[in-house]
């Protein structure tokens, strides 16, 4: 199915899916660095792959978590944040970074990451009734467009469904850039529906 097939009823159920898997992110990203974390209202789109690619900076280097979708609804999961805003997380858990994030700081990455997409995926179990867990978090620091390209084409997406959850992060009146991308395999959005009974 084409993402151009889904009704405005089973978009919505996908948008809410993604706003409750996100508030439980947050929730854990709050716990982890001991402040409250807000989260603007998630923008969910599910869209084409070459849309992404039109309205973003592709040079920019980033850091990002990424991870497999295990289970029922297979694909990987992507945590995109830039320099500032690692540098200020990482800080805020270990102490003052150098110039380039060192060993310590690629591990305190990846552990959040690690809970951010468990409490992600969780929560859109619970909803679903469906197994998800997610693979070994690997960190990278790239060109944004590398990046994504590397994830969608892993999880067999070329020009298919994507479903794209934007989130901002506040911490403590600080912006944190972040993005947030869950990116299915084929066919596993239709599970999602299938189980809230909307496919």
């Amino acid at each position: 199915m084409s993402y151009l097939d889904f009704n405005e009823i089973q978009i919505d159920a996908l948008r809410e899916v993604g706003n409750i898997g996100i508030g439980n992110a947050a929730t854990a990203m709050s716990q982890l660095l001991g402040k409250k974390i807000q989260i603007t209202v998630p923008k969910v789109n599910v869209i084409q792959l070459e849309d992404i690619f039109s309205r973003i900076d592709g040079e920019e280097v980033v850091y990002s978590v990424i991870a497999r979708v295990l289970g029922d609804t297979p694909g990987n999961m992507l945590f995109i944040l830039d320099k500032k805003t690692i540098f200020r997380i990482v800080e805020s858990l270990v102490g003052e970074m150098g110039e380039e994030l060192n060993e310590v700081g690629y591990s305190v990455l990846g552990e959040m990451g690690n809970i951010i997409f468990t409490t992600y995926m969780n929560a859109i179990g619970k909803l679903t009734n469906l197994s998800l867990f997610p693979s070994v978090p690997a960190v990278a620091k790239d060109m944004l467009c590398a990046i994504l390209s590397t994830t969608f084409i892993e999880a067999g997406q070329y020009s298919d469904n994507v479903l794209d959850i934007e989130t901002d992060f506040v911490q403590e009146n600080e912006e944190l850039r972040g993005n947030f991308y869950f990116i299915p395999m084929p066919g596993s959005l239709e599970k999602i529906l299938e189980s809230l009974g909307l496919n």
